[in-house]
């Protein structure tokens, strides 16, 4: 199992809501083997208690590209402490396939399309229709409760096809961290 923590303090953009999350300070993410967690993807600022990550549609193969980040049914998860403001940058690197992000409660059956977010402005626009290929979007939220969700496709069927990650919100966690975990393990 891989863990990333970054230690150091990140400046974040200013602004709020999507566009601020959209445009966070994220270094370029590369394209890597499935199951390995890019140390790109995550930074934060432990001053404003915010975190960056940046969610990569499609980024491989994997699943057909239903993936993020290069993981699908949950193999990847973004622990967060509560109380901290989450800014998820989306882009859709899958050259065919339009795709979305979604923070919803953790449920089985996953959904096959489209429920209401588990934060205040926790999903991407469009959301069913999901952004074109190579279209960016982003989400800000504060992560106000502890507890289990997921990070899922809107498009209908993606997200039940395996196209999820978790978020799992912490009252224990002192700053932000991704990991590799089994995929399809709760």
């Amino acid at each position: 199992m891989a863990l990333v923590v970054l230690v150091g303090a990140v400046g974040c953009s200013k602004g709020s809501g999507a566009a601020a999350a959209a445009k966070a300070p994220v270094e370029e993410a590369q394209v890597i083997e499935s199951g390995e967690v890019d140390p790109a993807w995550l930074s934060y600022d432990p001053a404003t208690k915010t975190v960056n990550f940046h969610v990569i549609a499609g980024l491989t193969g994997l699943n057909g590209a239903l993936n993020f980040n290069g993981f699908r049914d949950g193999g990847l998860t973004l622990t967060v402490p509560k109380g901290w403001t989450v800014a998820i940058r989306v882009t859709n690197h899958d050259g065919m396939l339009p795709h979305s992000a979604e923070v919803i409660p953790a449920t089985k059956p996953v959904p096959t399309g489209p429920v209401p977010p588990a934060f205040d402005g926790a999903f991407t626009v469009p959301l069913a229709q999901g952004l074109s290929p190579l279209g960016e979007d982003g989400m800000r939220f504060v992560a106000d409760r502890v507890g289990s969700f997921l990070i899922f496709c809107g498009v209908p069927g993606h997200g039940a096809a395996g196209m999820w990650v978790r978020l799992r919100v912490s009252g224990a966690a002192p700053v932000p961290s991704a990991t590799a975990t089994p995929a399809g393990k709760s």
